[in-house]
Order: C-alpha cells, then structure tokens, then sequence
C-alpha cells in the first residue's frame, strides 16, 4: 500500500484546491432595457439581442 512519507502541509494542500471555488457569472447591462443579463443571451426582460428585437 502506498503510504506518504510526509504530512501534506497546508500551503500545498490549499495550493491543490485553488480552483475549487465559485464563479460568478458574467452579468452585463442590457443597452434597451437597462436589466441585467448574461453575456451573448437575449434579455429576458425585453427581448432584444444585438439591437434586433428577437422574441415578444
């Protein structure tokens, strides 16, 4: 069985979980309505995308 030969200390263990943590999505204004919404998706508030209106 593989055993460690030394304790893990906690700058290497903390060093491993860098990238374990939560992200927040990128929110930006809609330039119609003003609401906030995802990056590169129709506002759900007025339905627009890219100028054009796309849905009702």
């Amino acid at each position: 069985m593989a055993v460690p030969k030394r304790k893990t200390s906690k700058a290497a263990k903390r060093k491993r979980r860098t990238h374990k943590k939560l992200q927040i999505p990128g929110m930006t204004a809609c330039p119609q309505c003003g609401e906030f919404k995802l990056s590169h998706r129709v506002c759900p508030s007025c339905g627009y995308y890219d100028g054009k209106q796309v849905t009702e």
